[in-house]
């Protein structure tokens, strides 16, 4: 596609959308306030998509458009008709603002500052060498290890820098096959796919699980332990599956190899407060109700505990990826100007889903966001399903007995991290195909494959809680 036209389609669609006649729109009894939302929901997805600009800019852009356009202090010549059925009601501007402290961003910030803390006293490596100890030197025995090593860190760590943490740790190791031994693409390629199933097992281990739980509230609620309860097993089974794929199609002819990690855990009294605060968060987080604090609570004990100490001092602060946290708040932001100008339930309502089988819905639902989370950002793609997914989950009856709501934005949040078809699909692909050593069509045979399979597994998964009763 030609440089210009990726800035003019975001552009000059969403204008065309706003200045067209409210009666244009296939929706009866539709606002010019819910008009609005749909061009800025246009403008995130196509910004999303071609990226003019980058993505974290476009949540902040979509905040700011929220505020002036549909917000009660908005531009003043955007609120002339207000009052009026036509128009629709404006949202409260403090609600838009405080997308960017949500307790979803909180809860984010506390993992950031458990993974920055954790490598900055070398925790991460010392676990990895302890850790990979058992798995001695048979090659896929050892990508086994760092496989399950690598799943385990991106639960509780951004799965990008646990890739490039992992990698480096896997350098010296991939020196050692010859330029053509399969082996060289197995161990490059094991890295990212476990960071990727990895960060499934978790709320804070990706950000599509963390915008999930923002629509599972009331009696769908669902605890960080409870999260763990299907979310580890189904990251067990999938990681188990990807270790006997990458295995048989790319298997080593090296008959042995050594890891050399170097290194000894510090004894220091910020180390050893380290160490305790990360147990301490984790125990707590999988107690869930029975201390009487929440996962967002807890998260902002580590938060509070390493500033109170200097252990993340105001430099570390700026290593935190902000630009994360703003990606999601925008999402949330989304989401709430779609669900309280009711443009969501209007968009699900006017199309007769009741009339399509269930099944059909969950596995159509899966595929779109699937094949969207392979070409744009996986939080992207759950930005922009979650509220439709949600709205269509709460109005839908015959998707009750499956489990209703709950099922559906299951299904969607897994099919969200399982895009990884394509460098471009994550950052973690991005970063093993740029060591050279994983090329374009080898990543997505995997990639593929993988996806596939994990959605089919999610639809068990969400099966045998239904059954089980959790949902």
């Amino acid at each position: 596609m030609k440089s210009y036209l990726k800035y003019l389609i975001p552009i000059v669609i969403p204008l065309i959308v706003i200045l067209l006649p409210v009666s244009a729109f296939p929706f009866e009894g539709l606002t010019i306030l819910q008009q609005r939302v749909i061009a800025l929901f246009l403008l995130a997805a196509l910004c999303w998509v071609f990226e003019p600009i980058p993505i974290y800019a476009t949540s902040v852009v979509i905040i700011v458009l929220e505020l002036l356009l549909i917000s009660d202090k908005g531009i003043i010549w955007a609120k002339q008709g207000a009052g009026t059925p036509e128009f629709g009601e404006l949202l409260n501007y403090t609600d838009i603002m405080a997308t960017f402290s949500s307790p979803i961003i909180m809860l984010f910030l506390g993992g950031f500052f458990l993974a920055m803390a954790a490598t900055k006293y070398r925790l991460d490596v010392n676990l990895a060498r302890v850790l990979l100890k058992p798995f001695g030197q048979d090659p896929k025995y050892v990508m086994l290890g760092l496989m399950l090593i690598t799943g385990i860190f991106s639960m509780f760590m951004s799965n990008t820098a646990t890739t490039a943490m992992m990698l480096s740790i896997l350098a010296p190791v991939l020196a050692v096959f010859g330029p053509r031994d399969p082996g060289r693409v197995a161990f490059a390629l094991s890295i990212p796919v476990a960071a990727n199933i990895g960060g499934i097992g978790t709320p804070i281990g990706t950000p599509p699980n963390a915008i999930a739980l923002k629509y599972l509230v009331g009696d769908n609620v669902i605890s960080f332990g409870e999260w763990m309860a299907f979310g580890v097993p189904f990251v067990v089974i999938m990681m188990a599956i990807a270790w006997v794929l990458i295995t048989k199609l790319y298997g080593s002819e090296q008959q042995k190899i050594e890891l050399n990690i170097r290194g000894k855990f510090l004894k220091t009294p910020k180390a050893i407060t380290v160490y305790v605060t990360f147990a301490l968060t984790i125990l707590l987080w999988l107690m869930g109700s029975s201390h009487g604090m929440n996962s967002y609570t807890v998260a902002l004990i580590p938060v509070a505990i390493f500033s109170l100490t200097g252990i993340i001092n105001k430099e570390d602060l700026k290593k935190i990826s902000w630009d994360v946290l703003w990606l999601v708040s925008g999402g949330i932001a989304l989401g709430l100007a779609l669900d309280k100008t009711g443009l969501a339930k209007l968009v699900v309502n006017s199309i007769p889903f009741d009339t399509y089988s269930p099944y059909v819905v969950l596995v159509g639902a899966a595929a779109l966001c699937l094949l969207m989370a392979n070409f744009m950002s996986h939080t992207a793609t759950a930005n922009l399903l979650m509220p439709i997914m949600a709205a269509l989950g709460t109005s839908m009856t015959s998707l009750t007995p499956l489990g209703g709501e709950v099922t559906l934005i299951l299904i969607v949040t897994f099919a969200a991290s399982l895009g990884m078809s394509l460098p471009i699909s994550t950052p973690p692909n991005a970063l093993a195909h740029a060591t050279g050593n994983v090329q374009s069509n080898q990543m997505a045979k995997v990639g593929i494959i993988l996806g596939l399979v994990g959605v089919f597994l999610s639809f068990i998964m969400v099966w045998v809680l239904n059954i089980v009763g959790f949902i």
